[in-house]
């Protein structure tokens, strides 16, 4: 390789690489890689020694740069000796490739030799005035923090301050890379760069508007409403007259905007302030001469707007205000509007691209804001649809944002440019490309509907259009030889067409309902008609679908038998409607059709008559015929089903109704009854109960508190559920009764508490408001019972009145918490739980007041207090994150305390002669992560992540209740904030390693095996989710943890089945709540 023939130093190095990439991964424990590494090193920092033959020294470091990238040598430290040596060659090139092999050092070297080489690299930037070696260690330290990460984050405090001082020295390039070093700190170390943040935005925003070779002035004078054709000839002469090869200032402009974007980015909780100081800078360089670097301006706003997004989509939360980046930047809209109006009609296709991700984005973001700008708009969108040098991806993206911009605004504001608009769009339709027609086909669905809303009258003529539109539509719906994309994408807009104009098609509508026809029966598009079909069936136009229906129909009903969920509830669905809107064309052989589909699983019944007492008999019946002793061989659910099924009778024919009560009465007091037809007459009873009155019933509480005392719960349940809604029935003579015995039953006060439960929930809260003070007077008596059973359903009845008349209850529940009594207190925090549902209440606006005063109780003496308040607050957080959002500052401090295993609370219990570890703290802390849990889901934007991920860490290595949590809480961290997590890998890779390779004792029992089996499986599903980070693979723990992964059969199988697994790519979702 150090030969002077040129022929032999390629085929040697050649032969070189191959060896080296051929090489097993050091992790797998053959020597074979160190040794050979180790002979050629040295070999190779003699060549690079060579300072008379550059090509030679090029050559040594590509292969110093593969070999440190695919094996973990022994041999560092001479390594960056002789690389840190070559940072000052005169060579350019030979200066670049060791900055490539210093950057494939960083990952795998130790903290030792990484503190050598950033010490080494400040030493020389400290050192005098700059020199050209200076922009070699700023372009060093960006590669040093790209591949190293968090590494570098120690040293930023020196680092930052240095490369700040060389922006303000008159060098292009060196300033090029100052700020390519900022955006990899920024990235790479965010919460270390916090007290920099805003040296560095300020340095942006000065640099971005660099350009000191032109003058914008004079472009902002012309007039806006140019033609294209002049502003071709305008750009034309622009272009000969500023070609400077000399100037450089476009590279700081570029790197400066890309540093911006890197901050915006990682930064969501500056949005506010960049919205009031960054905003507006970045819409004034739309105007930005050179392409490149507009493309950057167009996507750091593009970044902007998706962290203006919810993180998780609209929120259901109806009580949380619009978030205060969003109404900053409705504000801006009509400058953005005004400044991309231009580019819209500019001739490079990369800046109109750029206009119209932006735009999509914003219309995302603002749904529904865009309508006074249309008119400005829409130009721009014919031209990049209708211009002939328009490329296939310009006219999809502008084809995309304008199915955005339809479906998020009202036909009104459309209407009245439905003729500008069509013409291009079924012009589209008719392209060759399957893209294009694809995407120009769901437009054309978005027209049909604002042309003709079927939910209100309008007076916009459609007559004209209707012709056009239907035939391309009805051309792309009858061609068999298309992507299957425009095939599907063709029915839905024929199926939109026919249910907003079937009425005006005349001659063309059963012609295209018989192409439907012959769809369905065709495997591949059979469930995309019938969803067509439904939206069809269900048109107020009321289309005449009858000459399809005795063919269709039954094709309909056999789908019900087919192996696919989709097409089985769409089928549901649509026979649904077909029978609502069209029952007179249901004939009897086209009924039996269908039912002999849905019925073939039940015994057909030979009666006639479907009079009240045979459907009474045929629900009833199955229940009677048990010889089974067991209550439960039918599913409990059916007895609930079938109750509601009698009740729905009942209220039609209330005549014969008073005899079957009696009757169920007396099944309910014979004891030769089965336990089946017990339960199913005390459910029927509270069904019927609910809006009849039992008055005249003199045995009905005899019986129900007859059945109080059964051996069997699932009676006693029935019975329990019976009182609550005959309760709803009759209040003046029942609750009375219920109270009273709820006083002096204290055997059955849980039974007894849990029928109050039943009327709170079933009652209205006008109905309520009489009794309101007898059942709180009652339920507090029984908040300090020592059942916690039954103080859960004190705290629920608690938490249900309190929505009755809330301004009056909550601030009696508050006082309350100042009670001496811990049991107490734990009553009134779950009764507060109880108040937080997850849509709109009068009693939210009160809530959000005192909450705080609730969630004191996380510091709590009692232990059981805290657990109740962790729960409580969960719920809140997961239902209604607005009521905690602004509190989190002081809660999270006692959130994270509680996750701590604290020593005093952990007791060993004697079992004979086994002694057993019982951790009283085990619930708290349990409650404690699920909390943090839902708040990545609700509240991510307002958590340190990295204060966070300390306690998910603590927690690997904790119980396995709260391991199994904490590796979904993993899974779920490296989708939502990957840099952090990638940050923290080192710490958080040996905790899994050790649950993925722990074995169980030889003579353990059964379940110690499966558990240990489902940890490893969580862990693994932990890991799978990590590697899909991109940058994980520069973490030598990871790399080297997932080689052993590979190596070890059983680990290799756990890992190969979860790559499929929809879980892991989702992210298994935790009910918290």
């Amino acid at each position: 390789m150090v030969s002077n023939k040129e022929q032999l130093r390629d085929i040697s190095s050649m032969g070189l690489k191959t060896i080296i990439a051929e090489l097993p991964p050091s992790s797998t424990g053959l020597s074979l890689t160190v040794n050979v590494c180790r002979k050629i090193t040295s070999q190779l920092i003699g060549a690079l020694g060579m300072q008379d033959d550059v090509s030679i020294q090029l050559e040594a470091l590509d292969i110093l740069s593969d070999m440190l990238s695919t094996a973990l040598v022994s041999v560092h430290q001479s390594i960056l000796t002789s690389l840190l040596a070559q940072l000052m060659s005169p060579r350019m090139a030979v200066r670049k490739r060791s900055i490539i092999a210093l950057g494939h050092l960083v990952p795998s070297c130790s903290p030792t030799l990484f503190t050598q080489l950033t010490e080494h690299l400040m030493g020389e930037l400290s050192r005098g005035p700059p020199t050209a070696s200076v922009r070699t260690y700023i372009q060093c330290l960006a590669t040093v923090s790209r591949r190293g990460g968090h590494r570098i984050g120690e040293h930023l405090q020196k680092i930052v301050p240095m490369v700040v001082k060389f922006c303000n020295v008159e060098d292009d390039e060196l300033r090029e890379f100052c700020f390519q070093a900022f955006e990899a700190f920024v990235s790479r170390c965010p919460k270390e760069m916090s007290p920099h943040i805003q040296a560095i935005i300020k340095l942006c925003l000065k640099y971005i508007i660099y350009d000191p070779n032109y003058n914008y002035d004079a472009d902002d004078d012309e007039d806006d409403s140019m033609d294209t054709e002049d502003r071709e000839d305008e750009d034309q002469e622009s272009d000969d007259e500023y070609s400077d090869d000399d100037d450089m200032s476009w590279k700081v402009r570029r790197s400066s905007v890309k540093c911006l974007e890197a901050i915006i980015s990682s930064r969501r909780d500056l949005l506010v302030e960049l919205y009031g100081s960054v905003s507006p800078t970045l819409v004034s360089r739309f105007k930005e001469r050179e392409e490149n670097v507009k493309t950057d301006i167009f996507s750091a706003y593009v970044a902007l707007l998706r962290q203006t997004r919810h993180p998780h989509g609209p929120t259901l939360d109806t009580g949380a205000k619009e978030e205060p980046a969003a109404c900053l930047l409705k504000k801006q809209v009509p400058t953005i509007v005004k400044a991309l109006h231009r580019q819209l009609k500019e001739k490079s296709m990369r800046c109109r691209q750029g206009c119209f991700n932006l735009l999509t984005e914003m219309a995302n973001v603002l749904p529904g804001q865009l309508g006074e700008h249309i008119p400005a708009l829409i130009p721009g969108i014919i031209y990049s649809l209708t211009d002939k040098s328009t490329s296939s991806n310009m006219k999809i993206d502008a084809l995309a944002f304008l199915n955005v911009l339809l479906s998020s605004h009202k036909p009104e504001i459309f209407q009245p440019h439905i003729s500008v608009i069509l013409p291009p769009v079924i012009q589209c339709v008719e392209d060759p490309f399957y893209k294009i027609t694809s995407e120009a086909l769901q437009v054309t669905q978005q027209i049909v509907k604002l042309m003709r809303p079927l939910d209100k009258p309008v007076s916009f003529d459609a007559k004209p259009y209707i012709k056009n539109v239907f035939a391309c539509t009805s051309k792309r719906l009858k061609a068999a030889d298309i992507d299957q994309e425009v095939k599907e994408r063709a029915i839905f807009c024929m199926g939109h067409i026919l249910s907003h104009f079937g009425d005006q098609l005349g001659g063309d509508l059963q012609p295209t309902l018989q192409i439907f026809l012959e769809r369905l029966k065709n495997e591949i598009t059979r469930l995309v008609t019938v969803k067509t079909l439904t939206l069809v069936a269900s048109s107020p136009l009321k289309i005449d679908l009858r000459p399809i229906l005795t063919e269709g129909i039954p094709m309909l009903g056999s789908f019900l038998r087919k192996n696919q969920r989709a097409l089985k509830l769409n089928t549901t669905t649509a026979l649904n409607v077909m029978v609502t809107n069209y029952s007179d064309s249901f004939k009897p052989p086209l009924i039996e059709s269908v039912l002999s589909e849905f019925f073939q699983v039940l015994v057909a019944t030979k009666a006639n008559n479907m009079g009240y007492s045979d459907l009474l008999k045929g629900l009833r019946g199955p229940f009677y015929d048990f010889k089974s002793t067991d209550s439960m061989s039918v599913h409990k659910q059916s007895y609930y089903s079938v109750a509601k099924c009698v009740a729905a009778l009942s209220m039609a024919c209330p005549k014969e109704a008073s005899g079957v009560v009696t009757n169920l009465i007396q099944e309910v007091k014979d004891s030769k009854s089965s336990e089946s037809v017990r339960i199913l007459s005390l459910l029927c009873l509270g069904e019927i109960g609910r809006f009849m009155n039992f008055e005249g019933q003199k045995e009905l509480k005899g019986a129900l508190m007859e059945a109080f005392g059964s051996p069997n719960e699932e009676v006693k349940s029935a019975a329990s559920f019976a009182l609550g809604n005959i309760c709803v029935g009759n209040l003046g003579e029942y609750l009375p009764f219920m109270l009273k015995e709820i006083g002096s039953q204290p055997k059955r006060q849980y039974l007894l508490l849990h029928s109050l439960k039943e009327m709170i929930s079933a009652l209205s809260a006008n109905s309520l408001k009489l009794h309101v003070e007898n059942i709180w007077a009652l339920l507090f008596k029984h908040c300090e019972c020592a059942e916690e059973g039954t103080r859960n359903i004190v705290a629920e009845c608690l938490g249900k009145l309190t929505l009755v008349s809330p301004s009056e209850l909550l601030p009696r529940l508050k006082k309350q918490l100042s009670s001496g009594s811990p049991l107490s207190r734990s009553t009134v925090v779950t009764a507060v739980k109880f108040t937080i549902v997850d849509h709109p209440m009068p009693i939210d606006s009160l809530l959000k007041g005192c909450i705080g005063d609730f969630l004191k109780t996380l510091q709590d003496p009692d232990l059981n207090v805290r657990r109740v308040a962790l729960v409580m607050f969960n719920s809140a957080a997961h239902n209604k994150p607005s009521l905690i959002r602004g509190l989190l500052t002081s809660l999270l401090p006692h959130l994270y305390k509680e996750t701590q295993i604290r020593k005093d609370l952990v007791r060993e219990v004697e079992m004979g002669p086994f002694k057993h570890t019982v951790d009283d703290g085990l619930d708290v802390r349990k409650a404690a992560f699920e909390c943090m849990y839902t708040l990545l889901d609700s509240c991510l934007d307002c958590l340190d992540i990295f204060e966070f991920l300390n306690h998910v860490e603590e927690g690997l290595k904790d119980h396995y209740d709260i391991k199994m949590l904490t590796f979904i809480m993993l899974a779920r961290l490296s989708k939502l904030c990957p840099a952090a997590v990638v940050q923290r890998l080192d710490r958080l890779v040996e905790p899994l390693k050790a649950t993925c390779t722990t074995k169980v004792k030889a003579g353990s029992v059964k379940q110690e095996f499966e558990k240990q089996e489902e940890l490893r499986r969580s862990a693994m599903r932990a890991v799978v989710a990590l590697l899909s980070i991109s940058e994980v693979e520069k973490s030598p723990a990871m790399a080297d943890f997932a080689n052993q992964i590979r190596s070890n059969a059983e680990m290799a199988t756990i890992f190969e089945s979860l790559q499929g697994d929809p879980l892991t790519g989702a992210v298994e979702s935790m009910d918290t709540s």
